[in-house]
């Protein structure tokens, strides 16, 4: 079964500031990230992370909106990281306790689930403020599903409809929201985009459902080869011993 994006529910917000950047200049990022193009803003976003300073007035908002990009790009450690670099480096940041959701979402979206349970009650625990507390309670009924805890994902819900009657009805569901998450095998990456589309058209030649990926990591353009788009991770394997018995390098993502 595919895998959805979940998101935390500040879209509003973002919108409401779109205007009010008073350091970095994120109106070009949050509007991609607004209109569902998480790739451009990535870009945009990584060049402004690449000339920013440490105390660069908006640094947390832009770290945070590139981590919901690359949470929605299936990019699952590179949002990590940046969840956690705003967690452990702006601990005053209005973003911080969002960035800890996204943290435990990572995990979620990665199948860890028990990781995802564990690090959703100890920020739970650590405290969170009331409006965040309906969408921490609805991962962790979530992530007691997945784990076959029937009781425990109940007495989670209850709770929800309970302390939050009107957060329920609003409330996503986990696997129903935006891009399908799939497995894929890459076999380069290039910065130049003649070398990976070269790449790319042997494998097409060779019978291989080929594809280029442009992809933005610290200020730099990357193009991806890649081969294939599945379901499961059991088909990506497949695809993967063929590929490397042709003598490519190959790696599944996510």
């Amino acid at each position: 079964m595919r895998k959805r994006l979940i998101l935390p529910v500040l879209i509003f917000v973002l919108l409401g500031s779109l205007g009010t950047a008073l350091g970095l200049d994120l109106g070009r990022v949050k509007i991609s990230f607004l209109n569902g193009n998480y790739s451009q803003a990535i870009v945009d976003g990584e060049k402004l992370l690449a000339k920013s300073r440490k105390n660069s007035p908006n640094l947390d908002e832009l770290y945070y909106i590139m981590g919901l990009c690359y949470l929605k790009d299936g990019n699952f450690l590179r949002a990590s990281d940046i969840f956690e670099i705003i967690i452990d480096e702006f601990d005053n940041s209005p973003w911080r306790n969002e960035a800890k959701i996204g943290l435990g979402d990572t995990l979620y979206l990665r199948e860890k689930y028990a990781d995802a349970q564990n690090y959703y009650q100890k920020i739970l625990k650590e405290g969170l403020p009331n409006k965040l507390l309906p969408q921490v309670y609805f991962r962790l009924s979530r992530s007691s599903a997945k784990l076959n805890q029937p009781q425990q994902a109940e007495e989670y819900l209850s709770k929800l409809k309970k302390d939050f009657p009107n957060a329920l009805a609003a409330a996503p569901d986990l696997d129903a929201l935006s891009p399908d998450l799939y497995y894929t095998v890459q076999v380069g990456a290039f910065s130049s985009s003649n070398n990976a589309r070269g790449l790319k058209e042997k494998l097409l030649s060779q019978g291989f459902s080929a594809y280029l990926e442009k992809a933005a990591l610290q200020g730099k353009i990357t193009y991806r080869v890649r081969v294939g788009k599945f379901s499961n991770r059991r088909e990506a394997e497949d695809l993967e011993a063929r590929l490397s018995q042709k003598g490519y390098s190959t790696k599944i993502f996510p």
